[in-house]
């Protein structure tokens, strides 16, 4: 019976041995899949790079670049399954602090001492893009909450305000990647236009640069349209534009209350997350105006390579959202909010430009 009974707690000490080096095995692979999603989007973010260096996608930018070619990779070869869990925190977790980094851009200081009057105008430019946009979604009977998005997207700041409130109104990973796409094609479309046209439109640089602050869609289709005019209108229209991201602060906390709201009344166990990151935005805000160039001296190097590190960042987190994107759901559901949201850029354009 004693040996018996040694057999069996030998054998015994034998499995939980070896069930503890499988599932260490399984940990490492875990881990290994796990960096090999982070991986792929670095490389399809990095392909998107390179592209956006070449004629013609030199005028839509990385991030659309990036974007486009993880939708191709998702129709040709399918989702990467094996990876997902890689994929996903690009989609989620990179995206976040890509956004904390983005607040090194926004200067309090000179919004408030200088640019008071331009926050009126950056405040109706957002309220109108998105009544406007989900009006004119309701009239075509477009997706409701894809072109929420884009109205705020086409108010605010682009994809970078998309990805910053769709957390926020729990959007679907899909509908934040083809929103993010929409409006860096379409802003970049718009951007280029305004090039055109500017030497036939009766503005001076500064009203020029002030009418390109306060209608495009990001802070480089506004840098793309104002740096034709001169330095001057450049300044101007950057400074309309950072008042317009300022303001992404504000939303994000309404869009989250409105959450909460909309949740007690419809009963639901959904629990709102608080944006964390928000947080973190405002202190990178606050250490860009106040603390960089004074306190701490950076050279202009620097502050632009972390610029386009954050760039990069968000590339790769969109290469995440990218790859949930399917042609078929784009066909059926992207086309109509599309149609309102162009139609809402177009009068944002007119109604800026004989209000400047």
């Amino acid at each position: 019976m004693t040996t018996q009974k040694s057999a069996l707690l030998v054998q015994n000490q034998s499995n939980v041995i070896t069930k503890d080096r499988m599932q260490g095995d399984q940990t490492k692979s875990s881990r290994w899949l796990w960096l090999g999603g982070i991986a792929f989007t670095f490389v399809i973010a990095l392909l998107g790079l390179g592209l956006s260096t070449l004629p013609i996608f030199d005028r839509v930018g990385q991030l659309a670049c990036a974007i486009l070619i993880a939708v191709m990779y998702r129709q040709v070869a399918g989702y990467p399954e094996a990876i997902r869990p890689g994929i996903q925190f690009s989609a989620k977790k990179l995206l976040r602090y890509a956004i904390i980094l983005f607040g090194l851009k926004l200067n309090i200081n000179v919004i408030l001492h200088q640019g008071l009057w331009l926050l009126v105008r950056d405040t109706g430019t957002i309220v109108f893009a998105m009544a406007a946009t989900v009006l004119i979604a309701k009239l075509f009977k477009a997706d409701r909450s894809l072109s929420f998005l884009l109205g705020i997207g086409t108010g605010v700041c682009g994809a970078a305000a998309i990805a910053a409130v769709s957390p926020i109104l729990q959007a679907k990973e899909e509908d934040t990647a083809i929103g993010a796409g929409i409006i860096a094609l379409m802003g970049t479309v718009f951007a280029i236009l305004y090039t055109i046209i500017r030497p036939f439109v009766s503005l001076s640089a500064i009203n020029y640069g002030i009418w390109s602050g306060v209608s495009l869609h990001e802070i480089a289709h506004v840098a793309l349209a104002a740096a034709p005019a001169g330095q001057n209108a450049l300044a101007i229209a950057l400074l309309a534009k950072l008042g317009r991201v300022f303001l992404l602060v504000p939303l994000s906390f309404i869009l989250m209350a409105w959450m909460k709201h909309k949740g007690k009344t419809e009963q639901t166990d959904a629990k709102i997350e608080f944006p964390w990151f928000l947080i973190g935005f405002i202190l990178m805000s606050l250490i860009g105006s106040y603390v960089i160039g004074k306190s701490i001296i950076l050279p202009a190097s620097v502050m632009n390579d972390i610029a386009n590190v954050t760039t990069f960042v968000l590339t790769m987190a969109m290469v995440g959202l990218g790859l949930n994107v399917s042609f078929k759901d784009l066909r059926t559901k992207a086309l109509r909010p599309l149609i309102a949201m162009t139609i809402t850029s177009v009068l944002l354009s007119t109604i800026t430009f004989f209000t400047v």
